[in-house]
């Protein structure tokens, strides 16, 4: 059976991605990082497990803010421990693991959606390309750190809920929320890898969970000892610059090169 496709607003996938009375919201996620390069074998690098709190408000007329912090750890895939060190496996350096803690990634939703309906469930399909200059490009000290003068990537998510929720007025937040997410992109600054040709694929699921205490063990032990802002959204959207993972670097490289355990605590 084909899904349908519809349209739904931006009142109403508020309160998919958050809730449409200002409370915040988490997300979280568990998966596989692995390389892909011309000529071998892939590789299972890290596993990994992540979580995104995040907040909506109401500009009226149907218009909404978006604000969130997001934590991506990357674990042994053997063990599932948190990797400080890694072995880079083609160069054999050992390197710090730069794990990441993003403040702020925002948005306004502001538009009709559309999604696919199948009967009692509706997803949300979003397929991001990004392309533009590579922040690292233009200094010198960062060329052992970055590939390519241009920044370029594909994310690809899912958000399935069920449609009863979107169409029910008196709800603020969808009662489930299963997250699918894939991404193709280039090695990260942290992994040294220069020149070298080749990708990183992201494979994870996930769902919304109830509050903090419902993420990970592992993920709330992290935030609660080394960044505990992480534990809310910010209470409106800021004007600081959404911060990436290259960005982080960028701010962070003498950190990085002295060695320094990751995330940065902040408080």
């Amino acid at each position: 059976m084909l899904t349908e496709t519809r349209e739904f607003s931006a009142t109403q996938f508020a309160k998919t991605r958050c809730a449409t009375d200002g409370t915040a919201t988490f997300l979280a996620w568990t998966g596989y990082l692995y390389s892909f390069m011309p000529d071998e074998p892939k590789r299972k690098l890290f596993k990994i497990v992540g979580m995104n709190v995040g907040r909506c408000i109401d500009r009226g007329e149907g218009v909404w803010d978006f604000t969130s912090r997001e934590v991506l750890l990357y674990l042994d895939p053997d063990t599932n421990e948190t990797q400080r060190h890694w072995q880079n496996p083609w160069t054999g350096e050992m390197l710090p693991v730069m794990h990441v803690a993003n403040s702020p990634i925002q948005g306004t939703f502001r538009r009709n959606i559309p999604a696919e309906v199948d009967g009692d469930t509706t997803t949300f399909i979003f397929d991001l390309f990004g392309h533009y200059p590579n922040p690292l490009a233009d200094d010198p000290k960062f060329a052992e750190y970055c590939g390519h003068p241009m920044y370029s990537s594909v994310e690809l998510f899912k958000l399935t809920v069920p449609t009863r929720d979107l169409e029910d007025p008196d709800s603020t937040t969808v009662s489930t929320l299963d997250l699918s997410w894939h991404r193709v992109g280039p090695w990260l600054p942290w992994m040294k890898m220069g020149q070298r040709s080749g990708h990183l694929i992201y494979s994870a699921l996930g769902k919304k969970v109830k509050g903090f205490d419902g993420l990970p063990a592992i993920l709330k032990k992290e935030i609660e000892t080394r960044v505990p802002l992480f534990k809310d959204a910010p209470p409106a959207k800021l004007e600081d610059a959404e911060m990436t993972s290259w960005q982080y670097f960028k701010h962070h490289f003498e950190a990085y090169q002295q060695g320094a355990t990751f995330p940065i605590p902040e408080r």
